[in-house]
């Protein structure tokens, strides 16, 4: 029989690293957070970083 879903044609969908980004900048922010003893802020600037850094991770995908 014949298939009629063909899905090996369709290219498949980028996936954004920004997930990772921000999880890496929360274990960062916490740790950050606890040592500074005001994880508010810690966390704060951890998801800042983080997303700077799934941002670069999509940018350096992108050039290739």
């Amino acid at each position: 029989m014949s298939d009629d879903n063909d899905d090996d044609d369709k290219a498949p969908k980028p996936k954004s690293h920004m997930g990772v980004g921000i999880a890496v900048g929360v274990g960062l922010g916490a740790a950050l957070g606890i040592a500074m003893d005001n994880l508010a802020i810690g966390l704060s600037i951890g998801i800042g970083v983080g997303i700077v850094i799934g941002a670069v991770m999509d940018n350096n995908r992108k050039d290739k």
